[in-house]
């Protein structure tokens, strides 16, 4: 287990993380509070280990990364954090201002919470590698194509380069998408992309705070390779 982003006791966050290059759900809330610059320290679980479950538990209630501490309180599940972040600090604008905009932001980031279980099994997140294109059942072939009609669509008249103009919660959701879509090789030509989702797909790849994260997960993977 691992701190970093500064002391604790400055800090105003603890995040509970797993596996940088595996853990696309602990991306999720990492992202944003980097991106906005928001004082957090971190905490990280080993995946894939004996033990990994039991040190999880001592942070979540749930048995599973990601978990937030705001001092005595602890929040689990990714989207949970997103919007507590949000409650807590209106003024960054983890959501869309206009409310239609917030509306689909919030609906797209559900959407992709509870759905899309063929790409996660199919094409797990392994940020670091490169790895074949795997064979694309009709199930598969649907997601994605469901995901590059929801890139189209979120992007279409938005005033800057994310999926409602500015980076949102929206966009932080979909941030481990667009590292499969890089992982795994997708031309999203094949599945009804005109050109945006790449765009955008590269957008996201662009972003600082994912870089921050891929190189602390070169670091991860190097501290496991053996003396």
């Amino acid at each position: 287990m691992t701190m970093a982003q500064g002391d604790r006791m400055a800090a105003a966050y603890t995040l509970v993380i797993g596996d940088k290059n595996f853990s696309s759900w602990s991306l999720r809330p990492w992202i944003v509070l980097r991106h906005f610059g928001i004082p957090f320290a971190e905490e990280r679980v080993r995946l894939r280990q004996p033990e990994s479950k039991a040190e999880i538990s001592r942070h979540s209630p749930s048995g599973k990364v990601p978990a937030l501490k705001d001092g005595d309180r602890i929040v689990w599940d990714s989207l949970s954090i997103l919007d507590y972040l949000a409650e807590k600090h209106p003024e960054k604008g983890f959501w869309p201002k206009d409310d239609g905009a917030r509306a689909e932001a919030r609906s797209v980031s559900a959407e992709m919470h509870s759905g899309f279980a063929t790409l996660r099994n199919e094409m797990p997140m392994d940020l670091l590698a490169r790895l074949p294109y795997p064979p694309v059942g009709e199930t598969l072939e649907a997601e994605i194509r469901r995901i590059v009609a929801i890139w189209q669509r979120c992007r279409c008249g938005a005033e800057g380069p994310f999926l409602f103009g500015s980076f949102s919660n929206a966009d932080a959701m979909f941030a481990p998408v667009a590292t499969r879509f890089r992982t795994y090789g997708v031309d999203l030509a094949k599945f009804g992309d005109d050109g945006t989702a790449r765009a955008y797909a590269e957008g996201i790849l662009g972003l600082t705070a994912l870089a921050d994260w891929s190189a602390g997960a070169a670091a991860e993977m190097k501290d496991r390779l053996p003396a």
